[in-house]
Order: structure tokens, then sequence, then C-alpha cells
């Protein structure tokens, strides 16, 4: 993209640019159809990320367009001849992996605490790291309020790209880092501080075991929404009565409606939400599948709708791994349900429904017998599968 300096809105529309920008002064090449945007400055009129005025006049310096920039590697730009105009320090940044804010403008913008910190998740793996002087100015937002602005929309949007991030959890612990995680995911936030038992949950902590669960979900898969689905699968813990700590009995049921409330809130789109609700109400049955009968495996497979969508059931099946492996050093545990479970669905798919109905069509029957008929014969081929005596 290019910027203009020293021009108006009204010279490029006479050469032919095609303005495309609707809230901003930004302008089509005519023959290339390269992005021309004019130089700009912004004061901050009101709350949140929409409250600012605009001065896009032919009057305003390179140097004050990039300084509303949020970060110094974003603020730098390159001349016609090829030289670096860089202003705020953002190669010195560059070089020593530093996600550093422009300004004390920065703190204008509350979206920039989101931001920021799926830049963060975006350059972990190449060692970048947020100033300290930066992270306390996005907490300075957070306390102020300024997130309480934020559309649903917006703060999805950051979620759901943070989420295909190559590190996600730098994401979710950025935000906790500055106070912004009780604010937009409060139902996350509240795990921290929560304890399970030792026993199962070396690491204790529930909050320290979601993130752990949703690393782990970022080494089997690039799929967001079994990520999604990793991060809130336990949140049901966080409302356990204290005088039950550490055990969270039923804590996959009290969890239902808290994910239903996040998916309303942020308004979740459908399959993310789906997936979520499925790991939650169903992961702790998972990890117990060796001792399930096999009626109630089947149970599970029709829960997960696996023979009208596997993918569904693909996703679960990555979900309750990670959470099998995001406990302390049994990061690389082997997860042998997961073959079980396949096995289970590849002995009931392989019935033969229209042999079976065809078989049965002297004798006429309802809907409902017709399935009792289904599920018993699946039921028989799982038990096979399995070597179950039940």
């Amino acid at each position: 993209d290019w910027v203009v300096v020293g021009a108006s809105a009204d010279q490029l529309l006479a050469q032919g640019y095609q303005q495309v920008g609707k809230d901003f002064p930004v302008f089509l090449h005519p023959d290339t159809h390269e992005e021309y945007a004019l130089a700009r400055k912004e004061t901050k009129t009101g709350h949140g990320y929409k409250g600012f005025a605009f001065d896009a006049s032919d009057s305003v310096s390179l140097e004050e367009d990039l300084l509303r920039r949020d970060l110094t590697v974003n603020a730098i730009a390159e001349d016609s001849n090829g030289e670096l105009v860089d202003p705020y320090g953002g190669t010195r940044d560059l070089e020593n992996r530093i996600l550093r804010h422009v300004s004390p403008a920065f703190s204008e913008d509350p979206l920039r605490v989101l931001r920021v910190a799926r830049f963060a998740a975006r350059f972990a793996h190449l060692g970048f790291t947020i100033a300290e002087e930066t992270l306390e100015l996005m907490a300075s937002i957070v306390q102020a309020g300024e997130l309480e602005h934020l559309s649903s929309e917006r703060i999805w949007r950051e979620f759901e790209t943070a989420l295909s991030e190559s590190c996600p959890v730098t994401f979710f612990r950025t935000l906790r880092a500055c106070g912004a995680l009780a604010v937009v995911l409060p139902e996350v936030d509240k795990l921290f501080g929560v304890p399970q038992p030792e026993k199962y949950h070396p690491e204790i902590d529930t909050g320290i075991h979601t993130l752990m669960v949703v690393e782990q979900s970022t080494r089997l898969t690039e799929d967001p929404i079994v990520r999604y689905a990793a991060l809130v699968h336990d949140v049901g813990k966080g409302i356990t009565p204290r005088d039950n700590w550490p055990h969270h009995y039923r804590h996959e049921h009290l969890g239902l409606d808290l994910i239903r409330k996040i998916n309303a809130r942020l308004r979740v789109p459908k399959d993310y939400g789906d997936a979520a609700l499925l790991v939650c109400e169903h992961h702790t049955k998972m990890h117990r599948l060796k001792e399930l009968r096999s009626g109630t495996v089947l149970d599970l497979l029709e829960a997960l709708d696996a023979f009208r969508r596997p993918e569904r059931m693909q996703r679960f099946l990555l979900a309750c791994e990670a959470d099998s492996r995001g406990r302390t050093g049994l990061e690389g545990t082997d997860y042998p349900q997961r073959d079980l479970l396949l096995a289970a669905y590849e002995a009931a798919v392989s019935l033969d429904v229209g042999g079976l109905l065809a078989a049965h069509d002297d004798k006429p029957k309802k809907n409902q017998a017709i399935k009792a008929l289904v599920h018993q014969k699946r039921s028989e081929l799982i038990r096979e599968r399995l070597g179950r005596s039940k």
C-alpha cells in the first residue's frame, strides 16, 4: 500500500483514482489498482475504537501519519527511492524482536489491547515479546474500562484470528497479564487459582491446565474450532463450590450454560459453539471410553452426530486428546481412546442399514422401532470390534 503526502482527495479523483475507503481516504490507482491512502492524523473524540475524528488534509506529514500507528514495527515507511523512513525506531525494535507502542496515543484505541496480544501470538515463534511499558499501557486501558466499549463482533474477530495464529496460547496469556481476560472472557479467567486433584492434574491449577490444553491443541491441529473447544472445555470448574475443591463433580454439565452464554455474548459462529458444547459435555466420558459398554459408546457417537457429520467427531477427538495431554509431565503420552472410538465408528458405520430394513419389510415398523433395531445391531458390531462382553 502507498501513503500519499501533500495531496488532497480532489486531486487524486481528478487523476482518475477511484475512492474505495468508506471511513478513510483510500483510493485505487486507475491502472495498477494498487491502494493509495492519504496521510492522516486522528483526534480522540469519544470511547471505543470508533471515537475518532480524522484529518487527511494535504498539510499532514508522513511522520504525523506514522505517529498514529499502533506499534513501532508498523510505523516504518519506504519512499519511492527505496529509503526507509523510520522516525520511531521500528527497525531497531524489529532487530530486538520487541513489540512496542509508538506513542501515548496508543491508549486511545482499546482494540489495540487485543491486536497487540494477537501480534504477540503471531510472532511468538520468532521470539518477539511485548515491551514492558507497552504491557503496562495495555493494563491501564483495561483499568480505565475502555474494553467495555468494544463490540462483540470486534472482540470475536480478534479471538478467531488469534486462534488461527501459530501460538494462540500467547494471546490468552497476554490478555491475562494485562487484566483483559477478566473483561472479555471472565469464564476462563476465573479458572486460575481453582485447584484440581493432583493425582490426575500435576499442574493443579485449572487455568494453567486450560492454557496447556490450548497449547496441545495447537500442536495437534491448525483448526481454530478445535482450539476454541479446548479453551472453554473446563469452564464449569470455575463455578464449582469451594467446599468441593479440588473435585469438580458434574463440571461438564455446569459448563454448558456458561459456554452458551459465551457463544451468545461474543456471537460465536455455530460450528465453533457446537464443537465447544460437545467437548464440554462429553470429554470425561471419552476419557473413560475403555470402561464404557458398547451401547454407551454408540450413544456417544450418536451424540456427536458422527454418522452424518464425521468431521464433528474428528474435532471432538482432537480436543479430547489435547485435554489428556495438557497436563504437566503427560504432554507426550498416547491417547488410545482415540483409536478405540474410531474403531467403534468403523464397526457401526459398516452396518448395511438398507439391507437390514429390507430384511424386515414384511413387518411394518414405526420410526422409533426402526431406530431401536439399527441401534441394537450397531451396538452388537461395536461390542464385537472392541471385544466387549456388554
